[in-house]
């Protein structure tokens, strides 16, 4: 069952509770804390893509394309759209041989509000660009490309590219197939269900050594090693993604979902922690994920201020006075 994890203050009183759950564990999968329901189901969204860009790498495709390291970053992003997450999606795709009109991910709006307000004051239009699951498209078009794959339809559940996800899935969170449920995501392709600890397990694979297969451990370091050097490229302007990895000098790498599913790993633990708010609400992570990792020992107290001081943790009215805040209750 999910616990409270923070409140939200107006003065001295309780004026909203989010809910949730949290797991950590080991590269084994033993856990080392819960909050909550470790096995709570939940859809991974866009906390899964790191997981995703693996076969591309174990194609070949960064060779082959000679990616650059915030090219990968970008494959595994939820970028903000901003004009670098733009140019370097835009090197990456010259590179496969396309263009943006080849990504069936939709057009959407930048997640920075400052580029969101600047192309609606300048009537730019939005386009495929700007959508933060870019990225990722432009990796499974490459994936397709290497193996030769009609790219027609690549976004749907019975295309090679979107089979090669659920097994690349299934395997590198202990799960069989069919234990994977199955929806679509926000730009169009297969999205995948399954309890929280089985997302931390895979968080802790890319924390370090758990297999004796030295490609794969050389493929989730180059993953881990993109994330982490070039977290911009990751997140981008003031997104929590970016600052836990910049503050702690990617000593945390970390990934945001959709309806505030969070993942990270813990670098110099090999452990992987997974968690979801109950009613998807992204102020809450910003509150509790400090919190946590410093309860846990996972990040010193210079590290926890730093990033405290790049949050939105007071709650302030249209006046700009502060009359609240957000309170970790672990």
């Amino acid at each position: 069952m999910s616990i409270e994890l923070v409140h939200v203050m107006r003065g001295g009183e309780i004026e909203s509770i989010h809910r949730g759950d949290i797991v950590g564990v080991d590269r084994d999968g033993k856990v080392l804390f819960e909050y909550g329901d470790k096995e709570k189901r939940t859809f991974w969204r866009s906390a899964a893509k790191p997981i995703q860009a693996i076969p591309f790498i174990e194609a070949g495709g960064l060779e082959r394309y000679m990616v650059e390291t915030k090219e990968l970053a970008l494959m595994t992003s939820s970028h903000n759209g901003e004009i670098k997450h733009r140019e370097v999606l835009a090197s990456l795709l010259t590179k496969l041989g396309k263009t943006v009109d080849d990504l069936d991910c939709g057009s959407a709006r930048p997640m920075y509000e400052g580029e969101y307000k600047r192309m609606l004051t300048e009537r730019i239009p939005f386009s495929p660009a700007n959508n933060p699951c870019s990225g990722k498209h432009s990796c499974m078009l490459g994936l397709g490309i290497l193996n030769e794959w009609d790219l027609a339809d690549y976004i749907l559940l019975e295309h090679p590219i979107q089979q090669t996800m659920v097994d690349m899935i299934a395997e590198m969170t202990n799960l069989k197939r069919d234990e994977v449920d199955i929806a679509i995501d926000g730009c169009g392709v297969p999205v995948f269900g399954l309890p929280i600890i089985n997302m931390a397990i895979a968080y802790a694979k890319l924390a370090g050594p758990f297999t004796e297969n030295t490609n794969r451990q050389a493929t989730l370091k180059k993953i881990s090693e993109a994330m982490t050097s070039e977290p911009f490229y990751v997140a981008g302007t003031d997104r929590l993604d970016t600052i836990l990895m910049e503050e702690t000098n990617g000593k945390i790498l970390a990934k945001l979902g959709a309806e505030s599913v969070y993942c990270m790993s813990v670098m110099d633990k090999n452990t992987g922690i997974a968690m979801k708010t109950e009613g998807g609400a992204y102020r809450a992570l910003d509150s509790i994920i400090p919190e946590l990792l410093l309860k846990h020992n996972y990040i010193t107290e210079d590290e926890f201020e730093r990033i405290n001081s790049r949050l939105p943790l007071l709650v302030k009215n249209h006046r700009k006075q502060i009359v609240g805040k957000l309170v970790s209750c672990i």
